[in-house]
């Protein structure tokens, strides 16, 4: 761990916290985050909507040669002569991953930014979602390199996606704007032309664009909204005079935050913000968790992830 600390970038006033990854410590974090995925989900996250995809096609005459495993021994026992079930083959599972790449996943003053948080995530999703043949797809929002690819089996389909957040912005190439979530479920929408799972990974904030789309999406496909948060974003420190700046619209307020109502009245709205974004996701019918950027947010995901399966 002090080695991957010893790669990560210097804070700057205009990119607080630990920087971003490089190219190094990503690839060593695909390959722990692999690893650690397969020993906390034991078996294969399975979408409730699309249940186990297999299905009985036929039951015909034992021919030499098969697996005497799919023998159907009531209708044996019925014809006196052997007799095999064939199934369908296992429905494939096609999963789209949403990432937010706006200006804002880039604070971080805890352990790490958002955007690393929501890095792993991907990871993750990645692993999980490649397995036995599945597709990812993705589609990137929040900047002016947004991206999207259509869903691919197997590793193809994680490769694509490493690719795609291996490319660091430039100097001054991230816009500063709001988030548009909500043109990015619509492409979603419009690419996903079969039964999915979505998944959204997005740290809500901006304009509340995205509650029509996000029914919509929901209506079709099962989603899951990843919501990625730093402390600092719900509570302000006893730091003395600063100035907050929105990385969204570019305003900046200035605060002095010993003022201790002044802390309470911004812990409360930051509160009740995040309590909206909850009902929203509720009230779409996505299935949400929060993750920080602080402590082992993987092992939180692998939970959420089992508890799904369970339902």
């Amino acid at each position: 761990m002090t080695a991957f600390r010893a790669l990560r970038s210097e804070p700057t006033p205009e990119r607080p916290g630990p920087g971003a990854l490089p190219d190094a410590l990503l690839r060593a974090l695909e390959v722990s985050i692999g690893r650690r995925v397969g020993g906390l989900l034991a078996g294969d996250y399975r979408s409730t909507l699309l249940g186990e995809g297999t299905e009985l096609a036929q039951v015909r005459p034992y021919i030499f040669g098969d697996d005497v495993r799919q023998m159907d021994w009531n209708v044996t026992a019925r014809t006196g002569e052997p007799h095999v079930r064939v199934h369908l083959a296992e429905r494939v599972l096609v999963t789209w991953l949403v990432l937010d790449t706006s200006p804002s996943m880039q604070f971080g003053t805890a352990e790490r930014r958002k955007a690393d948080v929501a890095e792993g995530v991907a990871i993750a999703v990645g692993h999980v979602a490649t397995r036995r043949g599945n597709r990812l797809g993705f589609v990137t929002f929040g900047d002016d390199r947004a991206r999207w690819l259509p869903p691919r089996q197997g590793r193809l389909g994680l490769l694509g996606l490493l690719d795609a957040l291996r490319e660091e912005p430039q100097d001054g190439e991230a816009r500063v704007g709001a988030t548009e979530l909500g043109a990015a479920l619509r492409r979603t929408g419009a690419m996903a032309t079969q039964r999915a799972i979505v998944i959204v990974v997005s740290d809500f904030r901006g304009p509340f664009d995205w509650k029509r789309p996000l029914v919509e999406l929901a209506g079709r496909h099962e989603v899951i909204a990843v919501e990625i948060r730093d402390p600092r974003e719900q509570e302000l420190p006893n730091a003395g005079v600063l100035w907050l700046v929105d990385p969204e619209t570019g305003q900046q307020v200035r605060a002095d935050t010993r003022n201790a109502k002044l802390r309470a009245r911004f812990a409360a709205a930051a509160a009740q913000e995040r309590a909206k974004v909850a009902r929203t996701l509720a009230a779409a019918g996505a299935r949400h968790v929060v993750l920080t950027t602080s402590g082992d947010w993987l092992r939180s995901f692998a939970v959420f992830l089992r508890r799904g399966r369970r339902r």
